[in-house]
């Protein structure tokens, strides 16, 4: 899927909620999507990526941020705001949500 195929509540949960920080996670999420069939499953991968975010040690943080690691206290808590965000989303039926296409 594309992240197109999101439901705006699900794009502001995790993408928009990412780009606050840095691109470079919004980048990460995005990629996401395209390994996901539908909206349910890219909630999921992406609650289980910003867990294992928040597990990286710094040499894997470089990596993941292209050299660019943002302040680790900022990006626990954006990680942790998707992460609530996400469990939000997922109150919401999936026919109540809004899509854009």
């Amino acid at each position: 899927m594309d992240t197109d195929d999101l439901s705006r509540e699900a794009y502001e949960a995790v993408l928009l909620e990412a780009e606050i920080l840095t691109h470079d996670l919004t980048l990460q999420f995005g990629v996401l999507s395209s390994r996901c069939k539908d909206e349910t499953e890219y909630l999921e991968k992406s609650k289980k990526l910003a867990e294992e975010i928040k597990g990286l040690d710094n040499f894997d943080l470089e990596y993941l941020f292209f050299g660019n690691v943002p302040n680790k206290k900022e990006l626990a808590m954006t990680l942790n705001k998707i992460i609530g965000n996400i469990e939000e989303v997922n109150k919401i039926p999936i026919g109540k949500r809004k899509y854009d296409f």
